[in-house]
């Protein structure tokens, strides 16, 4: 795995602000274990408050924590899906217009660097592994956003950096899809059509981000995601025995 280039800082910080700007600022928290994540009910009574914290290298969060549209439905019909089961989208394709159907998840930096960005998804709607099967993903406020296969860097379309990948990208978002005749879960995230990237997220300093997401294709259905940095492999990050993320609670 090649990331781009960059330089990173380690910072010893104590809680942060959401912003990508670290801040001195402490804020009320709990703290929810990872092993157990049915005490975040009984600790924190507002998922909407949830801040997921970077361990070693590594974010790993259900996809079902967060605050999702209606349309956004949680299913439990798939032994595969691990946490409480799968969100899928069940309302109308967004193929050209990100901001439908619209959550975010605050994630809590402390080892600033360049980490990939993997979600385990599946096509839950017809039988081609070509169509339903993405999803739009925006990190607005990360200090780099970008898509990598080789030496080929690829930046968002009107990120104000170039180039953009071919294919559906908009307002900082890119596509993100899974491909193969294969329609369970699996890990795999790429953009650019016809000439798979992976994704990568800078952060430059630590801090809280916001990852956002976005409804693109019905039937599309995601079950968690990771961020991972250079010193983790996509194999370790993505293996079963990998921990979920701890939460943090803002009050």
């Amino acid at each position: 795995m090649k990331f781009k280039n960059v330089a990173f800082i380690f910072l010893s910080l104590g809680l942060f602000s959401c912003t990508n700007d670290s801040s001195d600022n402490e804020e009320a928290i709990d703290i929810i274990s990872p092993e157990d994540p049915g005490n975040s009910a009984a600790t924190c009574t507002d998922v909407a408050n949830y801040v997921f914290k970077e361990k070693d290298g590594l974010v790993k969060i259900e996809f079902e924590n967060a605050v999702f549209d209606s349309n956004w439905k949680l299913k439990e019909d798939d032994n595969a899906a691990s946490g409480k089961g799968y969100m899928v989208w069940e309302g109308d394709q967004s193929l050209s217009q990100p901001g439908n159907g619209l959550a975010t998840y605050a994630i809590a930096i402390n080892e600033a660097g360049t980490y990939r960005f993997v979600w385990r998804s599946s096509v839950k709607t017809g039988t081609s592994g070509s169509d339903h099967n993405d999803t739009w993903l925006r990190f607005n406020d990360a200090s780099d956003f970008f898509a990598q296969k080789g030496e080929s860097i690829v930046y968002p379309a009107d990120s104000g950096k170039t180039p953009n990948p071919e294919g559906a990208s908009k307002d900082g978002w890119f596509k993100i899809y899974r491909s193969g005749s294969d329609l369970d879960f699996k890990w795999q995230a790429s953009t650019f059509d016809n000439n798979s990237h992976d994704i990568f997220v800078t952060f430059d300093q630590a801090g809280t981000y916001t990852m956002e997401i976005s409804a693109r294709s019905s039937g599309h259905a995601i079950d968690e995601f990771v961020l991972f940095n250079e010193s983790i492999s996509l194999a370790d990050a993505t293996a079963d025995t990998a921990v979920q993320s701890a939460i943090t609670c803002n009050n």
